[in-house]
């Protein structure tokens, strides 16, 4: 953005001094969104020649890597070290810059159930590289199936849950239960899916059950920038900056399932707070 704002005045000033009728005449053209037009156009090259083979690479190489480390060394190892790298190079080739706030809040040996809002597949680039905490997804039990990546999420110990089967998904979730602890964390995208215009989406209640069933605190994330780098269901990749605000947890103390809407309101509330209006 801050080289558009540069090509931007540069233009300004050189239509003001050289071409003073065209400026009269073009008062309403926006040269911001013509270069912006430019420098999606001139990105492509890039996307396609150098993004995309780097991240197939940073991938194939990193994922057996990350294999072989849980086996010798065990889930936790392989989490600190390969998801961060793999995230961090992803971001950096892109370019994306990520700026955050708040990681203060988080004591490394507390589990928190981890609550951000969803704008894009960058958002997990962004957690996995930025936040600092071991984390655990819950996962649709269909991306088990997915070559190798399936396999070594299960190795690294990630929730997968049949939604079409309710209590299969119970019994999973109680059996993971295990694992979120010693600051092990679970992360959840209450809304369920990631948002196609960048605003917050309603919330389900499953992150915040499970939450109250632990008697863990809830640690709100708010993500910003990420729907403009890639929106959802889309390939217009193109570089940006991004913002995460980690919030100061939130007690479940006093919750159960029959109050569990306040609760909502809260982590939505301050997730809110830090999104652009």
């Amino acid at each position: 953005m801050q080289i558009i704002e540069q090509f931007d005045k540069v233009f300004e000033k050189t239509k003001s001094s050289y071409f003073p009728r065209f400026t009269a005449v073009s008062a309403t053209f926006s040269s911001q969104a013509f270069f912006r037009k430019l420098a999606r156009a001139l990105y492509q090259p890039y996307k396609w020649l150098i993004f995309c083979p780097l991240f197939i690479i940073f991938t194939v190489v990193l994922f057996p890597l990350a294999l072989a480390s849980i086996m010798i060394f065990g889930p936790r190892f392989c989490s600190a070290v390969f998801p961060p790298v793999w995230s961090r190079l992803n971001c950096w080739i892109t370019p994306v810059r990520v700026k955050t706030y708040g990681k203060e809040w988080i004591d490394p040996n507390q589990s928190y159930v981890v609550v951000s809002n969803h704008q894009s597949f960058y958002d997990i680039f962004v957690l996995y590289g930025w936040l600092g905490i071991d984390i655990k997804w819950v996962m649709k039990r269909e991306l088990r199936k997915v070559p190798i990546i399936g396999y070594i999420c299960e190795k690294m110990e990630h929730i997968y849950i049949d939604r079409s089967n309710p209590q299969a998904a119970i019994k999973s979730i109680n059996q993971a239960k295990a694992r979120i602890a010693n600051g092990v964390s679970v992360i959840f995208f209450p809304e369920g899916t990631r948002s196609a215009t960048g605003r917050l989406g309603p919330f389900k209640k499953g992150a915040f059950r499970l939450a109250v069933d632990l008697g863990l605190p809830l640690l709100p994330v708010t993500i910003s920038g990420t729907h403009d780098v890639l929106p959802k269901g889309s390939m217009d990749l193109f570089p940006g900056s991004v913002k995460m605000v980690v919030h100061p947890p939130i007690s479940t103390r006093g919750y159960d399932h029959g109050f569990l809407e306040p609760l909502m309101q809260k982590a939505r509330q301050q997730i809110a707070s830090d999104l652009p209006h």
